[in-house]
């Protein structure tokens, strides 16, 4: 037994060896495309500019020419107020300006075309980066386990087959949940940022042409973008950790949840709530309003639902959810043999969540037939350890 032992440890620390290098090699990639996108980005940033320019100088040249137009044609009437050589000189004035209003315009295609090229570019480099990161994080998880002791991989390895699937999902959500964070960040409030000090820059050129009424009504677009933004922002704060859970409680934060459930996605909610009321631990409060959360985006991503509601019921000593759509429903028994196919928690994660929580949960379904959760928690429930992964980093299922 000691030998296969001996075996199996040479066996691990090659492949720990192998994961070693690829990772190395990986990073190399992933920082390779980190100083191709900040090129991308410096290159964008300056065509961007140059291109607001040129949009500004055509917008001048076609005004000029157009009152070029209506001066030669002023003069060309009337041979008796003006010479022929004031003729010319119109002439030549509109004429000028025309072949700079082409080039100008041709310029303005060039550029518009050179900045779509480039943001399709960091689009992909960005892609790229996501792909690498996520290996990364899957290299460095698998790394964990391959380099602990031996005799925790073979409880790993004694362990169930879902039980060995959710706990590496676990430590994978931390690091899906973290690049969630930054992309929405990124996709979201950032570009929107940075679009706000273009903006600025070119309200404050506007100053100086003393086109008051143009300032004005850019101001306006930008007042109603900042508090877009402030929403995005306040969005982003609230799935990571409702701070209405911790002043208010769990009910008044769901409520809320359901209501921005129902905005967001125009699907009719409904919330109840029956027995009295009762304040529980911050990490059950929690809990119950990630399974609440994770029981919604599973029923709006894979049930395509009318309806959905909620009924939360405070008993003396449990307190128990019903969560219930109209959706297309599944195959109950199904539930084990659809997590193994699908890479997200969905309702296996639910039940590992309640079994932390040393609760039960049942699925009531048929295809075709819409879907019923019924959740049961102890209310003085304390819950184990492991919740700490599921109570507060993972918000997407």
């Amino acid at each position: 037994m000691e030998y296969r032992v001996e075996q199996i440890d040479r066996v691990i620390q090659n492949a720990v060896k192998v994961m070693e290098d690829s990772k190395f090699q990986v990073f190399e990639i992933c920082e390779s495309a980190r100083r191709e996108l900040e090129s991308l980005g410096q290159e964008l940033e300056r065509v961007l500019q140059e291109t607001g320019e040129t949009i500004e100088l055509v917008d001048r040249l076609e005004r000029d020419y157009r009152l070029a137009r209506i001066r030669l044609t002023e003069v060309s009437r009337d041979f008796v107020k003006y010479s022929e050589k004031d003729i010319k000189a119109a002439y030549e004035k509109a004429t000028n300006i025309q072949l700079d209003l082409m080039v100008y315009r041709e310029k303005e295609g060039y550029l518009k075309a050179r900045r779509d090229e480039l943001q399709g570019r960091a689009r992909n480099v960005e892609r790229s980066i996501e792909r690498a990161e996520s290996i990364g994080s899957q290299m460095n998880v698998v790394l964990g386990y391959l380099s602990g002791d031996l005799t925790q991989v073979t409880r790993i390895l004694e362990s169930t087959k879902n039980r060995q699937m959710i706990g590496l999902k676990i430590i994978l959500a931390q690091e899906e949940e973290r690049k969630r964070i930054a992309r929405e960040i990124h996709d979201g409030p950032a570009q929107s940022l940075a679009n706000l000090i273009l903006r600025t820059e070119i309200a404050e050129r506007m100053l100086g042409t003393q086109e008051l009424e143009v300032v004005r009504g850019e101001l306006i677009d930008l007042k109603t973008q900042i508090r877009q933004d402030l929403g995005e922002i306040r969005k982003i704060i609230f799935n990571l950790r409702p701070m209405a859970l911790d002043d208010l409680g769990l009910i008044p934060t769901l409520r809320k949840f359901v209501q921005d459930f129902e905005e967001r996605t125009t699907i009719h909610a409904k919330f109840d709530v029956a027995g009295k009321e009762k304040r529980m631990s911050s990490a059950l409060e929690a809990a119950m309003f990630r399974l609440v959360q994770e029981a919604f985006q599973n029923a709006q991503k894979h049930a395509q639902p009318t309806f959905v509601s909620l009924e939360v019921t405070f008993r003396e000593t449990t307190i128990d959810l019903v969560i219930r759509d109209n959706g297309r429903g599944f195959a109950a028994h199904s539930i084990d043999a659809h997590a193994r196919e699908h890479s997200k928690f969905g309702l296996i994660g639910m039940k590992e969540r309640v079994d932390l929580l040393q609760g039960t949960i049942e699925f009531e379904s048929e295809v075709g037939q819409g879907t019923t959760i019924v959740i049961e928690v102890p209310i003085n429930a304390e819950p184990r350890k492991e919740l700490g992964h599921y109570g507060e980093q993972d918000s997407e299922s």
